[in-house]
């Protein structure tokens, strides 16, 4: 386990490497990162670094005695650690700090909502015949047996609600570290819409 830092979707962009290949990016915004706690297994049963970001103008009573002289950051999120006793509360972790260009990342977001869906689009489920007098072009078909047992067992893959979930990106490759602008480069896509929170972590 080790430190992350937390981050916001830009967009996608392509790159060129040394040898002329063109590589798809992902680009995530990555402003510097505020150590605002650490978890200890004495106090908290484990250990772990809390970061923040986002500063606000305005925080919640609970938000900002929790902080107390630290500024007034609108995003928090642990990072399971093995030790932390390198770091301390009010430091500062930038992009260049943790992450360096060839590195491979966890990257951790919620996927885009899509609303509800059907079997064929959510599962991918194979569509019926559309010829011959058939009207099951896209339905899903039989959803189990009969008498025994008698109802439809949990699990069973069905028309509902797709996207809107944590979903996360393992062992992808930065390509670039850019720390004048606090912008890392990722090949290839990642989960989230354009502006949403992410998660880096070395993987």
């Amino acid at each position: 386990m080790s430190i992350g830092l937390i981050g916001r979707k830009v967009g996608m962009t392509q790159v060129f490497e040394k040898d002329g290949t063109m590589v798809a990016v992902s680009v995530l915004e990555v402003a510097p990162n505020t150590v605002t706690r650490l978890r200890t297994p004495d106090r908290d049963g484990y250990t772990a670094v809390q970061l923040g970001t986002d500063e606000k103008a305005k925080l919640s009573k609970p938000r900002a005695g929790q902080l107390g002289d630290l500024p007034s950051l609108g995003t928090l999120r642990e990072f399971r650690v093995d030790d932390a006793s390198g770091y301390e509360v009010g430091q500062t972790l930038a992009v260049n700090d943790v992450f360096a260009e060839g590195d491979l990342v966890d990257v951790s977001g919620v996927s885009k909502g899509k609303g509800f869906a059907g079997h064929v689009k959510r599962h991918h489920f194979g569509r019926g015949p559309t010829t011959h007098g058939s009207d099951h072009h896209r339905e899903p078909g039989s959803i189990g047996p009969g008498t025994t047992p008698g109802r439809v067992y949990k699990g069973v893959r069905m028309a509902g609600h797709m996207g809107d979930e944590q979903v996360t990106t393992k062992k992808v490759r930065v390509v670039r570290a850019d720390a004048e602008r606090n912008l890392l480069m990722v090949k290839g896509s990642l989960p989230g819409a354009r502006g949403s929170l992410i998660l880096v972590r070395k993987a």
